[in-house]
């Protein structure tokens, strides 16, 4: 028997016709395109040759068709920047409404920084012991006070009696080196898991720490940012400032919180997992802005920040236009020196995302917003004037002061708040928030050009409960 053997053999076709078709049809598409493109632009040729005398061309035309265009895409990002805010505060007040919490109570430790808050003091330990909570106690830390704080401070000192039993009260002294380096002292002399940063003119609502320590049971939770509201309401300027926190700060919180990536905790009211600031190093000194550094570094970390509604801390506001502006104008260097110091988020969002994305919103809100709608406003009014458009200018203000006042219900109606204050939100945008906006801006071109400031101090009139 015979074997037979198979060989193979590697065979290349060439496939000529395929090729010489396909080249074919390309150069056809080519040629159909070259027609049509040269249609099309005969085609707009003479209707430009056509039209041409119907048209009148003149700069006051251009600038007027500038202008409302402008207009429009300032009143879309409003629109947007508005309505975004408000959607995610809704959506996060539908989940705190409906969600269910354990009673989870920790040992908390109430931090008090004071400077001469002699007049103060007093009314905000008193407030303290009448908290709802058991299980906390109370740390004063006088920094450096040369009035009678000291002295007011030591009269607290002891066994206090609470709602719930004695309270203890505890005293540290030191040399004066800021509010920074007073919280950290009295941050570390704690033995306790949770701390409460509060400032020494602040009085705390009843259920601020049952309510803001609840949220500690969920171990992602870094810190929770507490309410700040106006306590000494009756002037103009105090209860404009009312409507704002309500307004522009809370809302603002509520919808970061949708995120759990609130961007600020307030000086005022503010408690912290203490391993989260033992992790980040501590409150830091080298911004104005104290409260802002701390809570991007945690954010940095991959820590989440709450906010807590009912977590409510009473301070005094400015009633003078003066002082305001000089604490807008720290305020606005203190948040962009710290933008400043984490800047390596804002070009790298590999890093922490959440953190890059709440650095953009804070420099848009810092620098962007106020510049465009100091320059929107200015440009419009002179337009307005110069090209008999007066009317716009009525119905800009119309339109900013609907929204304004219907935000205002909104976020009055959530809060339960005074509803006097609504009316305030006539003149709210157009004269309120463009001042400060001017302030900022002024504040923003001394910081870049780095010009020294002070801290400065709010002087206190001791307004109560």
């Amino acid at each position: 028997m015979s074997q037979n053997k198979i060989r193979s053999t590697k065979i290349t076709v060439k496939n000529t016709e395929a090729t010489e078709g396909h080249g074919d049809d390309k150069r056809r598409q080519i040629l159909r395109r070259m027609i049509i493109n040269g249609v099309a632009s005969i085609v707009l040729i003479l209707i430009i040759v056509m039209t041409m005398p119907m048209t009148v061309l003149s700069y006051s035309a251009l600038f007027e068709y500038s202008t409302m265009i402008s207009l429009l895409l300032f009143l879309l990002i409003l629109l947007i920047r508005y309505f975004g805010l408000l959607g995610m505060a809704y959506l996060w007040l539908n989940n705190y409404t409906f969600t269910k919490r354990p009673d989870f109570q920790p040992f908390v430790s109430v931090i008090v920084p004071v400077y001469n808050e002699g007049i103060l003091l007093r009314d905000a330990i008193l407030s303290l012991l009448e908290l709802d909570y058991s299980n906390y106690e109370i740390i004063i830390v006088n920094d450096g006070s040369s009035d009678n704080t000291y002295d007011v401070a030591k009269t607290m000192v002891g066994f206090q009696q609470g709602m719930y039993g004695k309270v203890k009260v505890s005293l540290i002294s030191k040399p004066n080196g800021g509010k920074a380096r007073a919280l950290n002292a009295g941050i570390s002399y704690s033995k306790s898991e949770i701390v409460l940063c509060m400032d020494g003119d602040s009085q705390l609502s009843p259920e601020t720490i049952r309510n803001g320590a609840r949220h500690f049971i969920d171990p992602r939770i870094g810190a929770v940012a507490g309410n700040v509201k106006v306590l000494n309401r009756g002037k103009f300027y105090a209860d404009l400032q009312a409507l704002e926190y309500i307004e522009g700060l809370n809302m603002a919180r509520a919808a970061q919180s949708f995120l759990k990536l609130v961007n600020i905790i307030p000086g005022p009211i503010g408690l912290f997992r203490k391993k989260a600031i033992e992790e980040v190093g501590y409150y830091s000194s080298d911004t104005f802005a104290e409260d802002a550094d701390l809570t991007l570094k945690i954010l940095s970390k991959g820590w989440k920040v709450y906010y807590e509604p009912t977590s409510i801390a009473w301070t005094e506001a400015p009633v003078k236009l003066q002082q305001l502006l000089k604490q807008r104008y720290r305020w606005t260097r203190g948040i962009l020196q710290a933008i400043r110091k984490h800047k390596n988020l804002l070009y790298n969002p590999t890093i922490n995302f959440g953190d890059t994305f709440i650095l953009w919103t804070m420099f848009y809100e810092a620098l962007i917003w106020p510049t465009m709608n100091i320059v929107a406003n200015f440009f419009f009014i002179v337009v307005s004037l110069f090209y008999g458009y007066t009317s716009l200018i009525f119905f800009w203000w119309v339109f900013l002061a609907l929204l304004d006042t219907v935000t205002a219900l909104y976020c009055v109606a959530v809060e339960d708040e005074e509803l006097r204050l609504v009316p305030y939100s006539l003149v709210y945008r157009m004269f309120f928030v463009f001042a400060i906006d001017i302030c900022k801006m002024m504040s923003t071109i001394e910081e870049f050009l780095g010009l020294d400031m002070n801290w400065g101090k709010l002087e206190r009139i001791g307004t109560g409960k």
